[in-house]
């Protein structure tokens, strides 16, 4: 098992876009994606985006079926998305509060997209083509975001709802993080 350090923000590799994958079913990509769950279960994350590595490439990992970061949060699909495309299903929009590993301690009420479709491949180069809703969309939106450079609280439109964890949300783990 490796876990890898997780950025924090200010690392100006967090603010690249990251590049296409070109090469897909290598014992490389096959140790990356390895290595980003080992990372992302080590963190108790909900996903986890290569970038957050200091791996400047279009993947993404998400999914769980219980994750005591988001306890009321439904599950997800564990997945593998490479070179994401996301296409919003709906103009509404809902605000949610998130948190990111790369931005520990920290929580903050930001608008996504209520239903959209992504697309990509896995691992294998196999398509990937789902219409999601609720945290499963949220989830994918906030680590896609990491593709393109932003953080989620680049964002946040109202900052009164920007804080510390611990004091936001006291019945949270106070082991956790984030």
């Amino acid at each position: 098992m490796t876990v890898r350090e997780i950025l924090k923000m200010g690392d100006p590799r967090l603010l690249r876009i990251a590049e296409p994958v070109t090469e897909f079913d290598t014992p490389a990509m096959r140790e990356l994606i390895a290595d980003m769950f080992d990372t992302m279960h080590a963190a108790n994350g909900a996903g986890l985006a290569a970038p957050q590595i200091g791996v400047n490439l279009q993947l993404v990992i998400f999914g769980f079926k219980q994750n005591q970061r988001y306890p009321d949060a439904p599950q997800v699909p564990e997945t593998v998305l490479i070179n994401p495309l996301l296409t919003p299903l709906s103009e509404e929009m809902e605000e949610g509060f998130e948190g990111c590993l790369s931005v520990p301690g920290l929580r903050g009420s930001v608008p996504r997209y209520t239903r959209l479709r992504y697309a990509g491949v896995d691992e294998n180069q196999q398509p990937i083509l789902r219409d999601v809703d609720g945290f499963h969309a949220r989830v994918v939106q906030h680590e896609v975001d990491h593709l393109l450079g932003i953080l989620y609280p680049m964002r946040i439109r109202d900052f009164s709802r920007f804080g510390y964890t611990q004091v936001m949300f006291p019945d949270l783990d106070p082991n956790d993080d984030d």
